[in-house]
């Protein structure tokens, strides 16, 4: 018998009641008191995995502890909006990378609507939503007339054109959620509208406009998991690509053809097939991963090189059991992850043409 608070996290060959709790309890032991996660402790902290890690919290009912992770994002925002690439084991005081990357500064929004859907906290909206709005600002700051989005802004303030197609498909997915946010609050923002747009047409018709990144597996899933590539063009694409990355009973390879397959990008994987209605081909990903647990920590190693059958690197990240937590919870059917990750109408609480 499971608790209500992990019951969606059960998943046959994936996680027991037991497990689930353990790697919940293994993301708490590295949350800081201040609210950062970092990778794991003594590495550093970038703002996209902390949010992710924040949303498996939640997805664990861990709200007190998601809403921590939020307000050292919002204690620690730049004034124009974004925050560092990089900070040493969390510490908003100790930055290693002085840049500022877009689809990080992005991802708040999908955070915040996915910790507001979790406990319906209209005050928690309130005061995250001038931390949303900056972020998002910030961002389209570096849109560029293609539609795609420049992808990072440097320390002295140059911002560079030149575009990635898995970071423009995670913009893609936060500005859908930052316009669910606005909706929400009844404050409109048709510029964010026209620039989901734009942006959606960059990635599902000119990949020219994107650096040439192929070989990287999220290149080749990420523009379904952002919602930006949708219904039969998005299992197309799945198709297409799933013999080149994925490695049958080990996980999805990080970059062909490398012999390295990693937890984070299988989960995501998982969460995308999900989302496209593959949900058995999900959860095969999902248990071929499984020999990437720490039965110590609860936590999960970032990859595996099977060539060498060795551990690599020796590290166990907070954004892997993330990703793999919210995969799962989508798939035990978690109404607020669904809610963020669906692709059936209405996606991420907007109608089905918004980001069209």
């Amino acid at each position: 018998m499971t608790t209500p608070r992990t019951e969606h996290l059960v998943l046959p060959g994936v996680l027991t009641a037991g497990q689930a709790a353990a790697t919940v309890a293994g993301l708490l032991a590295v949350q800081r008191e201040d609210g950062a996660i970092p990778w794991f402790r003594g590495h550093h902290l970038d703002p996209w995995d902390h949010t992710e890690a924040a949303m498996a919290l939640d997805a664990a009912g861990e709200h007190e502890a998601a809403a921590r992770a939020y307000d050292w994002l919002a204690r620690h925002q730049l004034p124009d909006g974004s925050w560092y690439a990089a900070y040493a084991d969390g510490a908003h005081d100790d930055v290693t990378g002085r840049h500022r990357e877009t689809n990080f500064v992005a991802y708040v929004a999908v955070g915040v609507w996915h910790h507001y859907l979790s406990t319906g906290d209209d005050t928690f909206l309130d005061r995250m939503w001038p931390v949303v709005y900056a972020a998002v600002e910030f961002v389209l700051r570096l849109q560029q007339p293609g539609g795609q989005i420049g992808w990072k802004r440097d320390d002295d303030g140059t911002a560079t054109a030149d575009a990635l197609l898995t970071g423009s498909a995670s913009v893609h997915h936060a500005l859908c959620c930052a316009l669910a946010i606005a909706e929400q609050r009844e404050e409109p923002q048709p510029d964010w509208e026209l620039a989901a747009g734009a942006l959606r047409h960059a990635i599902r018709r000119h990949p020219e406009r994107f650096l040439d990144k192929d070989r990287y597996s999220m290149d080749w899933y990420y523009p379904v998991l952002g919602g930006a590539v949708t219904g039969a063009e998005a299992k197309a694409r799945i198709e297409a690509g799933w013999e080149r990355f994925v490695v049958p009973g080990l996980g999805v390879r990080c970059v062909v053809p490398n012999p390295w397959v990693t937890g984070g990008e299988s989960a995501e994987l998982a969460l995308t097939l999900w989302a496209v209605g593959e949900s058995d081909r999900a959860l095969d990903v999902l248990q071929s991963i499984q020999h990437l647990r720490d039965a110590d920590s609860g936590l999960y190693w970032t990859g595996y090189v099977f060539e060498d059958d060795a551990i690599w690197p020796r590290e166990l990240t907070t954004w892997t059991a993330g990703s793999l937590l919210l995969a799962v919870a989508a798939l035990g059917g978690h109404e607020p992850t669904c809610t963020v990750f669906a692709q059936d109408g209405p996606p991420r609480g907007l109608e089905p043409d918004c980001c069209g």
